[in-house]
């Protein structure tokens, strides 16, 4: 459960930057190709992703799984989209999101 709480407070606070349009993550944005509008986009989907685990954590079991699950597609793809921009030098910010979510994912598939 300590898992998807922490996958929870790490993707609320990347979604609040993403909404705030943080200095960082246009900055980032903009290295890998991505236009500043997508960030809210980008955002929102990170803010389902938390609103579905908490879901899930108040006993919504298929809403928390899915949440989880496109969380790791989400994550999955911003590791894609780091290789394919060739930006290494923050690459582990993706992967231990990408982590986090598969952590949730399996804790969350393991209950009964």
């Amino acid at each position: 459960m300590y898992v998807i709480v922490i996958t929870i407070v790490a993707n609320l606070g990347a979604a609040i930057a993403d909404f705030a349009r943080a200095r960082f993550v246009l900055a980032n944005s903009g290295e890998l190709g991505i236009a500043p509008s997508w960030v809210p986009l980008l955002g929102a989907l990170k803010a389902a992703g938390v609103a579905g685990l908490f879901l899930g954590l108040l006993g919504v079991r298929f809403i928390g799984l899915a949440a989880a699950a496109g969380l790791v597609v989400f994550f999955l793809g911003a590791v894609i989209v780091h290789i394919r921009a060739r930006v290494f030098h923050n690459m582990v910010y993706p992967g231990v999101f990408l982590a986090l979510a598969i952590a949730s994912l399996a804790f969350t598939a393991a209950q009964p």
